[in-house]
């Protein structure tokens, strides 16, 4: 560990002196990428500094704690500190071994979230609308913001299905365990004989993808126009502004219709589909991949159940982690830290394991 990150260290010295070159701060791209890189190492890059100097300091400490020509004093002293630096030794190395685990490249992305009603009817429809409103009040509470992108209701206001993205700052690393089924058992508003009924709606989560990164061959796409039948204003309804794009060679769909403009439905499709792309690469990556993502959180595919929201009994239980909190309505009100961060300590732990 300590030659990777003596490496490491090396690496981000020689950053620091290129950083300060002209020619360097005059090439803009560069200077850019460069200081990237500097950022992302200068955390692991001080833990490293700092666990050298009370491994130093430690060894001083051993040495006057054993001589003997020492002042009594100064020895007891010196001995009395060993422990508390042995801790901070130790906890220094667990920060250390987690800051070395392989960063996900799209942690820092935007993200682009589907959700759709599965099993249940209008129940199902309704439950998926609660599990939009949570990933808005969880939204609202990091400052990130939401745009909607395509929306299909109920006649109770449920939504069959929705699509919105979510820009900020590591958006993906935060919401990319929520991808799968989610189940819900409650008494429906609509049942008069006070059942719980089951029922359930798929989240997907997708890392927003580049132009340049998912290449599309405008061949390979029949566009089609019709009228919106969401939010817009007054030209909805009046205006062939919705869009549907297919993309032939996948027989994936796309439908935007919440922005007034055409163009600007037609621009919010295609970031979809690239997403969706995108996520089918990365499904061959990991199938091929398999047995390093086994015992992991979870894979994200929309099939897998992964968590159940127990409304008689105020309770969430993540199946993945075995993670169950009796704080269901803090939850649904978007106070998701509770179940993300165990979520992603699992996922370290799990990857400390494989490495």
């Amino acid at each position: 560990m300590l030659d990777k990150l003596a490496e490491i260290n090396v690496r981000f010295e020689k950053l620091t002196d290129e950083l300060g070159q002209p020619n360097v701060v005059q090439d803009q791209e560069r200077f850019r990428k460069l200081s990237q890189e500097h950022s992302g190492m200068q955390e692991i890059v001080e833990c490293y500094r700092s666990y050298l100097e009370i491994q130093h300091e430690l060894k001083d400490n051993r040495e006057l704690a054993d001589a003997k020509d020492e002042d009594p004093d100064i020895r007891e002293m010196a001995e009395l500190e060993i422990p508390q630096l042995k801790q901070q030794l130790d906890e220094l190395e667990k920060q250390i071994q987690l800051l070395l685990i392989p960063k996900d490249p799209d942690d820092s992305r935007n993200t682009i979230i589907e959700i759709r009603a599965g099993t249940g009817g209008d129940e199902a429809a309704l439950f998926a609308r609660d599990l939009f409103q949570m990933y808005a009040h969880f939204s609202e509470s990091r400052k990130w913001r939401i745009k909607l992108l395509n929306e299909s209701k109920n006649d109770l206001g449920g939504f069959k299905e929705i699509t919105f993205s979510i820009e900020g700052k590591d958006v993906f690393s935060h919401l990319k365990f929520e991808g799968g089924v989610h189940r819900v058992q409650r008494v429906p508003k609509t049942e008069t004989q006070g059942r719980i009924h089951t029922s359930a709606a798929t989240v997907a989560v997708l890392p927003e993808v580049e132009d340049v990164e998912i290449e599309i061959n405008p061949g390979d796409l029949r566009i089609d126009v019709y009228r919106s039948s969401g939010p817009g204003g007054q030209s909805v309804n009046t205006t062939d502004s919705a869009v549907r794009i297919t993309h032939l060679p996948t027989g994936l769909v796309v439908i935007c219709q919440n922005e007034k403009s055409q163009l600007k439905n037609k621009a919010q499709a295609l970031k979809v589909l690239r997403a969706r792309l995108y996520e089918k690469e990365l499904e061959v990556q990991h199938s091929e991949n398999a047995e390093l993502r086994r015992g992991m959180v979870g894979s994200g595919d929309r099939s897998e159940r992964i968590r159940t929201y127990n409304f008689p009994q105020g309770r969430m239980t993540d199946h993945r982690i075995n993670l169950t909190l009796y704080k269901l309505e803090d939850i649904m009100l978007g106070k998701l830290e509770q179940v993300i961060e165990p979520l992603v300590a699992h996922h370290q732990a799990e990857q400390l394991k494989a490495s």
